[in-house]
């Protein structure tokens, strides 16, 4: 683990963030951004910690300061590479999960063998926002998906971020629905806490195997515990 300053990791994260935002197009060319103070809120850190992210966009030509308006986008934002059609039914989210368990185990597995210390520190950093919000008996769908989404990208290997980024809304709908279900369980969202962190404990020690079966296990009791063992026969009908 790096020995930098805390809030120097977390302005890492939150400047890698931002920039992955502007470059798949999340935020179109001249767009305004949002304000220190909801940028800090919706990425759980200070406000310090958002002014270095930014002052380092600065740096990057991603973003220009104007006076008293605040920080506007001044790079073209990349077009989105893959997209999937809005999720419309149960079936539909189901099947997000099914492609889900043939794509995070793998990418966990990988993420073990590959990621490097700014990686970790970033998924480490998504997990600490879960615990924090776990011990305020709430679920963090945002720190969550981030959570996955850094362990893709630790894989190195850029289809998988590709497909989880091109998955956000959909997956968030998962997310937040499963979160509102595990308040309702006694113990719940301590149970998936230490799921989170039996992959991030396996990552972190190297261990593949290990992370690909707790990434497995923990995809599929997401699952399981939303749909409440009652899944629907997504098999063809068709004659």
């Amino acid at each position: 683990m790096s020995d930098r300053p805390k809030s120097m990791l977390l302005a890492d994260v939150v400047l890698d963030r931002l920039r992955r935002a502007i470059l798949n197009g999340d935020f179109a060319p001249d767009e305004r951004l949002p304000g220190e103070n909801a940028l800090a809120e919706s990425h759980g850190v200070s406000r310090p910690v958002i002014r270095a992210a930014l002052a380092r966009l600065r740096d990057e030509g991603l973003v220009t300061s104007r006076q008293g308006a605040g920080s506007f986008v001044s790079a073209p934002g990349a077009p989105k590479p893959l997209a999937f059609q809005p999720l419309e039914t149960i079936a539909d989210l189901q099947r997000c999960y099914e492609f889900r368990l043939t794509i995070e185990p793998a990418a966990a597995a990988m993420a073990a063998s590959r990621r490097g210390d700014k990686h970790l520190a970033e998924i480490g950093t998504c997990l600490q926002i879960m615990r924090d919000a776990t011990e305020r008996r709430s679920h963090r769908e945002d720190a969550d998906f981030d959570f996955h989404l850094s362990i893709t990208a630790a894989a190195n290997n850029q289809y998988f971020e590709t497909s989880m980024r091109a998955l956000k809304e959909h997956i968030a709908v998962g997310m937040k629905f499963h979160g509102l279900s595990l308040q309702t369980v006694r113990g719940g969202l301590d149970h998936v806490l230490e799921e989170h962190a039996a992959i991030f404990d396996a990552i972190s020690k190297g261990e593949a195997e290990r992370a690909r079966e707790a990434m497995l296990k923990h995809v599929t009791g997401s699952r399981d515990r939303l749909f409440e063992g009652r899944l629907l026969d997504l098999s063809s009908r068709g004659g």
